[in-house]
């Protein structure tokens, strides 16, 4: 797997978890994560499901990593199926007590926006303990436009653009595409929608619009989490040998 990960050979390393000779070789979650994390970089989100369910199946314990990659992987393919897979998937780790990481849950929600399942975001969003996230935030607008709530969406337009907070406390940033979003659903109303223009040009003078998507945010590796691949393609020679990767590792 080692070999596969340096030379960014994702084909290999499926054929080896998958290989039934080799079942239980590859005991922990580790081997899965960077698999299904090149194939999730290379948008492979078919095969990169196949991996997981191959690792379901051989009862290999999910980490805190793996249910962030299931979520997006999940979310990435956005039918009734993955909604399901990622539905089953955080009711059992539930059940075992397991806490999700806020990533995982936003990708669930996400998802359930996308699947039209709006009671079903709602409540997963309710779980997530500390929803201050610039993601958290772009999914709480998106909650109450999917939801017609447009009464209270204002009410969270309108406390952000207070000036009165501390400059030590970070102010809520917002999509443009959201935004654009919420506009779209109050445009034929004009009390709604002079509310709402004076709100967004309020929040672009405060600098709190991002250009950013809410896929690119949900998809954006913070910076002390970077994948591996971004090592990889900086790197050209092996760790160990100081030799050209390709020679090194055949090599050995």
């Amino acid at each position: 797997m080692r070999l596969c990960y340096e030379l960014d050979d994702e084909e290999s390393a499926a054929e080896l978890i998958k290989d039934q000779r080799l079942r239980g070789f590859f005991s922990d979650s580790t081997s899965f994560n960077i698999l299904m994390d090149m194939l999730f970089i290379k948008g492979k989100y078919k095969s990169a499901l196949e991996v997981l369910i191959e690792m379901k199946n051989q009862d290999v314990k999910f980490s805190k990593d793996t249910y962030v990659l299931a979520f997006a992987i999940c979310y990435k393919l956005n039918s009734p199926e993955s909604f399901k897979i990622c539905t089953t998937l955080r009711e059992e780790a539930l059940i075992k007590g397991e806490v999700l990481p806020t990533r995982a849950s936003c990708f669930a929600v996400a998802l359930a926006l996308n699947q039209n399942q709006v009671e079903k975001a709602i409540s997963i969003f309710s779980q997530i303990m500390k929803p201050e996230s610039i993601i958290c935030t772009n999914l709480n607008i998106m909650i109450h436009v999917q939801s017609n709530t447009f009464k209270t969406l204002m009410e969270i337009l309108k406390d952000a653009t207070k000036g009165n907070l501390s400059r030590f406390v970070k102010k809520h940033e917002f999509s443009e595409e959201v935004l654009a979003k919420v506009r779209e659903k109050v445009k034929d109303v004009p009390a709604l929608l002079a509310r709402f223009d004076d709100l967004y040009e309020k929040l672009h003078i405060n600098g709190q619009v991002t250009t950013y998507t809410l896929d690119a945010l949900l998809c954006h590796t913070p910076k002390d989490q970077k994948s591996h691949m971004l090592l990889l393609n900086k790197r050209t020679v092996s760790r160990r040998t100081f030799q050209p990767l390709s020679q090194s590792l055949w090599a050995e």
